[in-house]
């Protein structure tokens, strides 16, 4: 029996008494989406939309939440199912559900300029903001932002909930790889986003794995599920995140998460990166010193492992999923 069937999961809603509310998300990264079933709430999971990679869920990354169910959009603008909110990630969802009743909520995951460079648009940033903000202010919506960095790029502030992590969730650090790691998708897109010019300078000829969804890139493929993720993360020596200040945040959920796996980070000097230099990691602007950096935590695994300690202990105190269940119901009240 196909546990995660509409039909099924509607018969595990009407049997759990805690589940009396739902909410209709639309998909957009599974990593994120998978975050929402710590709300206790039932969840319609809009998928099959244009321009996603994978038309489903992709199970590589996550598994679908607790008390969730896949449906189509259509689906899910015919649904008898009076939502307690809707959940999107754009204007195009926006529009999408126009014609549904419900409350709806926005959720910014990129910060404005970032957007514009990866569409590759033309627009006026300046014009796309007031555009978003007039919208807003016509629907009544609500906006969130997941970092006041991407909150001030749209001029968002009012609500920022970062996302969170369980770090009991991931095993624990080994480091027995003499590897590093870096986990992004879309890398030749995205290139100036991800300074990578400045990831190759600095470590060209190392040993770095790249996990994700990048097809053009031979060799690079995505972890099989959730669990071979925790694995890779577990055995890895070091985490690499380097972004551009003016178009990314210094810190994504791959890196908070191999925070909580217990892995230092290396990266660039960023305002909003979460890396104490020295402590949970190294930053730098100088490939030369990133590579420095990076062979002294390959040839030194006990210094990976207390940086890592203090790594895992930055997303307890800033990450935690407790604290992003309770600002995000309070979005959502």
């Amino acid at each position: 029996m196909d546990e995660s069937s509409p039909a099924n999961m509607d018969m595990k809603k009407r049997r759990d008494p805690g589940v009396n509310r739902t909410l209709l998300v639309f998909n957009c990264h599974e990593p994120w989406i998978h975050k929402l079933g710590a709300l206790g709430y039932a969840l319609d999971i809009i998928v099959g939309l244009k321009g996603k990679y994978n038309q489903g869920w992709d199970y590589r990354m996550r598994p679908l939440p607790a008390h969730a169910r896949l449906i189509s959009l259509p689906e899910a603008l015919q649904s008898p199912t009076e939502y307690y909110c809707i959940i999107t990630h754009n204007t195009t969802d926006l529009l999408d559900v126009r014609f549904r009743p419900e409350p709806r909520l926005l959720v910014l995951h990129h910060t404005l300029e970032g957007r514009l460079r990866e569409e590759h648009s033309n627009i006026d940033p300046e014009k796309m903001k007031d555009m978003l903000h007039g919208y807003m202010e016509l629907v009544g919506g609500h906006v969130v932002a997941t970092s006041m960095f991407k909150g001030e790029s749209w001029g968002f502030t009012d609500d920022i909930v970062h996302f969170g992590i369980d770090v009991n969730g991931y095993l624990p650090y080994d480091g027995h790889e003499t590897t590093g790691l870096r986990i992004c998708n879309f890398i030749s897109s995205r290139r100036q986003i991800l300074l990578w010019d400045l990831h190759e300078q600095a470590f060209a000829g190392l040993p770095i794995t790249l996990v994700g969804h990048n097809p053009d890139l031979p060799g690079v493929e995505a972890a099989r599920d959730w669990d071979h993720l925790k694995r890779i993360l577990q055995a890895h020596r070091f985490y690499i995140h380097t972004a551009d200040p003016m178009l990314e945040a210094g810190h994504n959920m791959a890196t908070a998460e191999a925070m909580a796996a217990g892995l230092p980070v290396l990266g660039n000097r960023h305002p909003t990166s979460p890396i104490r230099h020295g402590i949970s990691g190294f930053l730098s602007d100088d490939p030369r010193k990133l590579r420095q950096y990076a062979q002294m935590l390959l040839e030194d695994r006990e210094l990976a492992r207390l940086m890592g300690q203090r790594a895992r202990k930055t997303v307890e105190e800033r990450f935690s999923l407790t604290r992003f269940k309770h600002a995000f119901l309070r979005s959502i009240e």
